[in-house]
């Protein structure tokens, strides 16, 4: 099916028990996958992603690997049932399933990539106390305005760092500067602007303090080039080499997120149907809101992957 299109979730769709309906299902996974996992990390990521409760998988450090490892292993059973697509897009550490999906990186290869991201991330946290919040209902040029203000009465650092979908807004840096521009968003007729629950101030200019470090994490890693199109979050195109690919996961440390011009990117190169090849359905609501005609999938559980394959079997439409 030429028009799909796979989508990676971030930080923020983890799930209690994610990836273990998948696992009872397809056992073989636990081998091929988690096992491994566990070995490679030195902890039992497994257990947690199973087990664990929303607080025991909210740690940067914890979510990162969890959500990328459910992501992997829901890429197995997709193209186990015959899915693969024609190009591939992740938001946020979501790149680095999508890069496993395009052939770029080894899967354990990314695994270890985002858990040395997730520490470094969280120990700007402890450095510079950090918080994102998304401003609900506000276009990108305003929020860059409030953002553009806050900073010159305060100095103090806030961003846009998610271009989630023409609505949608996610805004990153210090504390207090973040709550001021959401309590301004408010005032400016925002929906919500609503503080996340992150670890730390992802996608803004106070990560360029890991770039350097992170940097040298990234050079250790074979980097190949892509079998299909995956668009990067930096630049909202396909990325044509390995190096390229190395170079993008540098800049998305303290670079935007460009999810609304990924998907529109994406749209423009024939996709039609998009699937959410990991935990939860937030890029399925963001891919209705940005391209109202596309058909989006969450396929995230065992029963969304029936259903889906279904309904791709008659090519109807499936509401999430």
């Amino acid at each position: 099916m030429s028009d799909i299109a796979f989508l990676f979730p971030g930080q923020g769709s983890q799930r209690p028990g994610m990836g273990r309906d998948l696992t009872e299902r397809h056992p073989e996974l636990l081998e091929r996958y988690y096992r491994p996992a566990d070995e490679l990390l030195g902890f039992g990521l497994s257990d947690l992603c199973f087990e664990g409760s929303a607080e025991d998988l909210l740690p940067t450090g914890i979510t990162q690997p969890a959500v990328f490892l459910t992501s992997i292993a829901i890429l197995d059973v997709l193209r186990a049932r015959g899915f693969d697509p024609a190009m591939a897009a992740g938001h946020s550490l979501g790149e680095y399933p999508a890069l496993v999906c395009a052939g770029v990186l080894e899967w354990q290869d990314a695994l270890r990539l985002v858990a040395r991201r997730g520490a470094l991330m969280a120990g700007v946290n402890e450095r510079t106390p950090g918080a994102m919040a998304a401003l609900i209902g506000l276009g990108a040029q305003q929020a860059e305005a409030l953002c553009a203000q806050t900073r010159e009465r305060t100095g103090a650092v806030v961003e846009v760092a998610n271009y989630n979908d023409p609505s949608q807004q996610v805004v990153s840096g210090e504390r207090d500067a973040v709550r001021e521009v959401a309590a301004a968003a408010k005032a400016a007729g925002a929906e919500r602007a609503v503080l996340l629950k992150v670890g730390a101030p992802f996608h803004c200019s106070l990560m360029r303090d890991v770039e350097e470090e992170f940097a040298a994490e990234l050079d250790a890693v074979t980097f190949h080039d892509p079998r299909i199109p995956v668009l990067a979050n930096v630049t909202a195109a396909a990325v044509r080499s390995g190096a390229e690919a190395r170079e993008n996961l540098r800049r998305q440390l303290a670079g935007a997120v460009r999810w609304s011009s990924t998907l529109r990117a994406m749209a423009e190169a024939g996709a039609g149907t998009f699937v959410e090849a990991g935990p939860g359905r937030v890029l399925s609501g963001f891919c209705r809101n940005t391209l109202p005609e596309a058909v989006c999938y969450p396929a995230g559980e065992a029963r969304r992957i029936d259903r889906m394959a279904g309904a791709l079997r008659e090519r109807s439409p499936l509401p999430v």
